[in-house]
């Protein structure tokens, strides 16, 4: 059974937004501050990438452990299992669908993990090699 009040588990979940996290922003800049310019969250793209960088024909998702179904922090829910657990199956298959699009297109995919928050230096450093 979940801990927390039905109305207070609707607040916490109503506040978890698709668009411009923190992580995304930090990484954002990270990204700007060594010079690459990417376009964020355009239409068009299979997935929805948060970010784009065409002149490198790459597409990168920055993905919450959660959501994503991380192999190592995902901390299924206690209650409403035969809800979330087919939903995070659902959401890991179909970034797969997307990883494989974008391969046959010839596109670079970039997962950053929520978890990976600490690394972000290092990834833009890797994306701009």
């Amino acid at each position: 059974m979940d801990r927390i009040p039905r109305a207070e588990r609707r607040r916490i979940m109503q506040q978890i937004h698709g668009k411009d996290t923190g992580l995304e922003e930090e990484f954002r800049k990270k990204l700007w501050k060594l010079g690459i310019r990417y376009r964020k969250n355009p239409s068009g793209f299979k997935g929805n990438p948060d970010l784009v960088i065409r002149k490198w024909k790459t597409v990168i998702f920055i993905d919450s452990c959660f959501w994503h179904g991380c192999p190592e922090h995902l901390r299924m829910p206690k209650s409403n299992r035969d809800y979330w657990v087919p939903k995070i199956e659902k959401n890991r298959r179909r970034d797969l669908e997307i990883n494989k699009y974008y391969e046959k297109m010839g596109w670079r995919i970039i997962r950053i993990w929520e978890h990976q928050k600490d690394d972000l230096v290092h990834i833009a450093k890797i994306i701009k090699r």
